[in-house]
């Protein structure tokens, strides 16, 4: 499926090749809280990073969170590279070299119409913020923190590939 999406502004727009478009994973953790925003919770998708064609790339900036190391907590920068605009300070999408064959936009920033998912995946609940209510629907799973299954995964198990 063809995925095209904006910032805010309209600075910076994209489009990607995605086989696997159904917004099913909340995410709760920091980073994509306050990143993102998004009631709490941030929405990946995935895409094809060698379809990835941008209109304003001069307008994006990265951010690579600090994460703390489980040893001894000082804290490094993440090697995932959040994508946003410098304009209006959009999340647009997250690449990682350990998986450079894909682009995970925020649903938030996709123009086009998605799939609504049979069900949702809560992840990150253990570090969701006090303020937040998880509001999980009959059938969804739920995760202190990341779940067992892939986002490709999940859309095979529910025969919901592009």
């Amino acid at each position: 499926m063809l995925l095209e999406g904006s910032c805010h502004c309209q600075q910076v727009q994209f489009r990607l090749e995605s086989a696997h478009p159904y917004p099913f994973n909340l995410c709760y953790c920091s980073v994509c809280r306050k990143t993102a925003g998004s009631g709490g919770f941030g929405i990946n998708l995935g895409g094809a990073a060698s379809s990835l064609v941008v209109t304003g790339a001069a307008g994006i900036g990265v951010y690579r969170a600090l994460l703390p190391d489980p040893v001894s907590g000082e804290l490094s920068p993440s090697p995932a590279e959040r994508r946003f605009c410098r304009h209006c300070g959009s999340a647009l999408w997250v690449w990682d070299p350990r998986w450079p064959d894909l682009i995970h936009p925020f649903a938030s920033a996709i123009d086009t119409p998605l799939p609504t998912p049979p069900e949702r995946v809560h992840l990150m609940l253990g570090s969701k913020a006090s303020w937040v209510v998880a509001m999980p629907a009959a059938g969804d799973q739920t995760y202190a923190e990341y779940p067992p299954e892939s986002l490709a995964e999940w859309h095979e198990r529910l025969g919901l590939q592009a």
